[in-house]
């Protein structure tokens, strides 16, 4: 048992967490003459040391996770997802949504197919709110950060959020508050070629590096502001607005998050940088999940595909969802950390 333990540890610092390259930066630099115990110097290892892995690990994820979708073009998805009905529908759309490394406003043109192609409602939106919320890579990024346990319970109750907020939607029967050119649509199938293994490999590399284009400006600036709080922002006043003296931290970060507009990459290490400095740790997910799944530029996108009144109810179930999650996890992190 205690070479397993060894064995994940080991994984989990210098695999997921490449600890091995943040040794490595901070003995470049400190022979370059920058003090990497300084706010400059541990500025500077953050930026290099931060911005490398997340990418890192992102192409690896893309890489994989692409390949994989190359069995399963939208046609095919539909199909499937075709094939279930009530709760389990659900369920399924969300299971898929973890698997697409979508931002939120990337999500939405799959969200139209889906539903001008006659899936249920509900189903449609349990895909809209997991697939930005709890990809794979947020599995392995929160992994490398926060360890095994976080991770896998942030993306267990972020399917739960996805799975309840899709199944109310459809008791709802709100299929009117969806924009006609939208209900009247319909997507044609088209006939899929066989692909070969040299193909699939050339599609997943180009999804790489179109998503590595997408999100590096995002990843950049998140890392930035994670250098700041990390090293030039006071602890005390990071725990005085974010940690348990503030009753109301976890609904300050989750409207924070709002305005922004990144990935799950892209608040990996503003999330890292809060957390050492004194925030909970549901506050710190709140954030996170806010930014992902709320954030303004993706509402506004949404707002082109269904009327106010279902923007406005999606907006609540995910914004109520992501608090009662973030609460929880401020009342469980003595046990999980």
């Amino acid at each position: 048992m205690e070479v397993i333990k060894t064995a994940w540890e080991f994984f989990q610092n210098e695999i997921l967490g490449m600890g091995w390259l943040n040794r490595l930066i901070s003995t470049g630099l400190n022979a370059c003459g920058l003090d990497t115990t300084g706010r400059i110097g541990g500025s500077i290892q953050f930026f290099i040391y931060d911005t490398i892995k997340i990418m890192v690990l992102l192409g690896v994820l893309i890489l994989i996770i692409s390949y994989i979708q190359s069995y399963f073009p939208p046609e095919r998805t539909k199909k499937i997802l075709g094939r279930f009905h009530g709760l389990w529908a659900n369920i399924l759309a969300a299971l898929l949504g973890t698997i697409t490394p979508f931002c939120s406003c990337s999500s939405i043109p799959l969200f139209i197919g889906f539903t001008s192609a006659g899936l249920p409602l509900g189903v449609t939106f349990s895909f809209l709110i997991s697939s930005p919320m709890v990809d794979l890579g947020s599995l392995v990024l929160l992994m490398s950060i926060f360890g095994w346990k976080v991770a896998v319970i942030y993306v267990v109750l972020g399917l739960v959020i996805a799975v309840a907020g899709g199944t109310l939607i459809e008791n709802l029967h709100l299929e009117n508050q969806v924009e006609e050119y939208i209900r009247h649509g319909r997507s044609m199938d088209v006939l899929q070629d066989e692909l070969h293994f040299k193909d699939r490999l050339h599609y997943a590399w180009e999804q790489v590096v179109s998503t590595a284009k997408k999100v590096a400006p995002y990843v950049l600036i998140g890392v930035g502001i994670g250098a700041i709080i990390h090293n030039w922002i006071p602890e005390d006043f990071i725990v005085s607005v974010l940690g348990d003296n503030n009753p109301f931290g976890v609904i300050l970060a989750t409207a924070a998050g709002i305005p922004m507009y990144a990935d799950i990459f892209g608040t990996i290490p503003i999330a890292e940088a809060l957390l050492a400095k004194g925030a909970l740790l549901g506050v710190v997910l709140s954030f996170m999940m806010g930014v992902t799944t709320l954030s303004l530029p993706s509402m506004i996108m949404l707002r082109k595909a269904v009327k106010p009144k279902l923007l406005g109810i999606f907006i609540a179930i995910c914004t109520i969802g992501i608090i009662i999650i973030g609460y929880l996890f401020n009342l469980i992190q003595p046990m999980i950390i």
